[in-house]
């Protein structure tokens, strides 16, 4: 299985993004549970795709984040400049 492209989570909307982060990091506790009570067989790998996959989606959620920062900024220049 190889790694998510991070193409894939900037192509979804913001209510999509914040289900796939909740699944994901769901996913990831399931896997560590597992693992504790020793019920995780060959699948250690599972956890490195999910953390980067995890990683990807919170970076898209702050990169939108950060936009709509800028974005209020602005706007609020150009109202105070006008």
């Amino acid at each position: 299985m190889a790694l998510s492209k991070i193409e894939e989570a900037r192509s979804l909307g913001d209510e999509e993004l914040l289900n796939a982060i909740a699944e994901t990091k769901r996913e990831l506790f399931q896997l560590r549970f597992q693992k504790a009570t020793r019920q995780l067989d060959k699948q250690v790998h599972q956890f490195k795709h999910l953390r980067h996959r995890l990683s990807q989606l919170m970076t898209v959620q702050r990169e939108r984040q950060l936009m709509a920062i800028e974005e209020e900024a602005a706007a609020t220049t150009e109202s105070v400049s006008a």
